[in-house]
């Protein structure tokens, strides 16, 4: 079986018509040389004539060197490298036997909601084959749904793949798991592993054949189903059961060089758990324990003095409580970026923490009640926020609009280092304020602003927001996300804003995501911008959401999924 018949056995979707359709394409090239060529002598001279055809020469595909082709191809999702081999026998050549092209697979049908580009596998054979005669040595990347966790798979992935570096298995829909009694390859190498749990499957059996080979692993994302659970379950939550699906006291004393652990949604992770993390895992830098409920912080005085090394922690929906934060010694650690998103500390907690943790380069607050202007004035009079970089206040009611206005006007020093930050939720803000304090975020590269749904909370004044686009095109050449939360109802326009947007697109070049409210506004400079050929670059809050996660210097090593 020749290597097309192998691509186009698990390519997914509509091969067929795409290919089709780009064939058509690079015939009508071809008749468009036929033209030229009967036409030029009833119109043109001889002379041009050749020049017209060698210039429709170069504009053709089929002329471009294979370098150059190759060059292209590798902006390529998988799913459209497949697709390309269908569109002639020397594109089939080019993409079939660079396996340079073949770093990164995505199978999971999740993965083609986005633009990976997931393919489909309709044949495991098939699939084997291509393992080992298509990605082989440069394959880097792979996620696997439950269909294809095998042991043939696995084993082939261990023998034809050393060089895969990140490997993702998803057993989230899985009602049942393959025998894997005779699994004893796997990859050996891998740096990074993504597991997502199922709610029923217990996956110690999985994982007793693959400890001995997690020994290499840095980074170690597993993904539980809280989020799940709580949108199928109509039981109370405490009434909920939470099955230890996998054993990650083991998982750590297996993989000792571990240095970032991402636990998202695990909802049976509590202190004990954490505990044993800080016993095994001595080179851990950052741990993210996001949405980890019944989290309460009592092993945090462990896990800081075993664990030297970690700057990031990431606690956001976590149960965490005052008492066992304020048991413990911070200013001895080398915390320096923290997310403590929506839990319930208390002001006295918080000015406990503050008053003694070093310099921080992150900081994220939202829904945090206990913040309140008390704690940022510690936090300015300490120097805490002197080296910060990213900072998230929204949703802070008890810190009043008077004291972020000060901050971020009067305490340049500050202000002029933010390279992201969002304050939204506070009804109070108008566009001076903002007009006010984005002529001191030189350095900003993301922003987010404004009130979502604020006819629910009551704006009482409308929003001028060409001023505040006019001051971020002056103010802040580096911007490369920007969020406005406000509702067309409380959007105030002007006939020239089509001037402003014009602005803000021509002066932040760097821009790649400006996300509104979907209304008037919205399409108007959603409109703007694809007339400058800059597509893709304005967005509606419904589809995204803006995050200064980006900002984490972690945050490449911590994208899972």
């Amino acid at each position: 079986m020749d290597n097309r018949q192998t691509l186009s056995m698990f390519a997914q979707g509509t091969n067929a018509h795409r290919s089709s359709r780009v064939s058509s394409t690079m015939t009508s090239m071809n008749d468009d040389h036929q033209d030229l060529e009967i036409n030029g002598f009833n119109n043109f001279g001889q002379e041009d004539l050749h020049r017209q055809y060698r210039s429709s020469r170069l504009n053709s595909l089929r002329f471009l060197p294979d370098n150059i082709l190759l060059a292209v191809f590798s902006y390529l999702t998988p799913l459209d490298l497949i697709h390309c081999t269908h569109v002639c026998h020397r594109w089939h050549q080019l993409v079939s036997h660079h396996s340079n092209l073949w770093q990164r697979l995505y199978l999971r049908p999740d993965s083609s909601n986005g633009n990976s580009g997931a393919v489909h596998v309709r044949r495991l054979d098939i699939f084997l084959h291509a393992i080992a005669t298509r990605f082989n040595l440069s394959l880097l990347y792979i996620d696997l749904p439950i269909e294809l966790i095998t042991t043939e798979v696995l084993r082939e992935l261990a023998n034809r793949c050393p060089n895969l570096e990140y490997l993702t298995l998803d057993f989230s829909s899985a009602m049942q798991l393959h025998d894997f009694s005779d699994l004893n390859e796997f990859p050996c190498n891998l740096k990074r592993l993504c597991i997502c749990l199922s709610e029923v499957i217990f996956l110690e059996g999985f994982m007793r054949r693959i400890y001995s080979f997690l020994s290499s692993l840095h980074t170690l994302h597993i993904v539980g189903t809280l989020e799940k659970s709580s949108l199928t379950s109509t039981t109370a939550p405490e009434e909920t059961d939470n099955y230890e699906t996998i054993n990650i006291s083991k998982i750590k004393a297996n993989a000792p060089n571990l240095r970032i652990i991402n636990l998202y949604g695990v909802a049976f992770v509590d202190d004990n758990h954490i505990e044993a993390i800080a016993s095994g895992c001595i080179h851990l830098e950052c741990l993210a324990l996001n949405f980890c409920t019944k989290v309460i912080g009592t092993s945090f005085k462990n896990l800081m003095n075993r664990c030297r090394k970690l700057t990031c922690l990431l606690l956001q929906n976590t149960g965490i409580q005052d008492e066992p934060i304020m048991a413990v010694n911070w200013s001895t650690t080398q915390l320096t970026e923290l997310d403590i998103s929506s839990t319930d500390l208390n002001e006295q907690a918080l000015l406990h923490f503050f008053s003694s943790v070093p310099n921080l380069t992150y900081l994220a607050v939202p829904y945090c009640d206990g913040f309140t202007d008390e704690v940022l004035d510690l936090l300015i009079t300490r120097g805490v926020l002197n080296t910060c970089r990213a900072l998230d206040f929204s949703n802070t009611v008890n810190l009043s609009l008077e004291s972020v206005h000060r901050f971020l006007t009067s305490y340049t020093n500050i202000s002029n280092r933010l390279e992201a930050l969002s304050y939204t939720g506070n009804v109070g803000i108008n566009e001076q304020f903002w007009t006010d304090a984005i002529r001191f975020l030189r350095r900003i590269k993301i922003l987010i602003i404004g009130t979502a749904h604020s006819w629910f909370k009551q704006v009482t004044r409308r929003i001028h927001i060409d001023q505040i686009l006019e001051s971020c095109a002056v103010n802040c050449p580096h911007l490369r996300r920007l969020e406005i939360q406000w509702d067309p109802e409380t959007l105030r326009l002007s006939e020239n804003s089509s001037k402003f947007i014009d602005h803000l697109r021509i002066r932040c070049t760097h821009l790649t995501s400006f996300v509104l409210s979907d209304g008037p506004y919205y399409e108007g400079a959603k409109a703007n911008f694809e007339r400058a050929e800059r597509h893709g670059v304005v967005r509606t809050i419904t589809m995204y959401q803006t995050s200064i996660v980006g900002a984490l210097n972690f945050y490449n090593e911590l994208r899972f999924n």
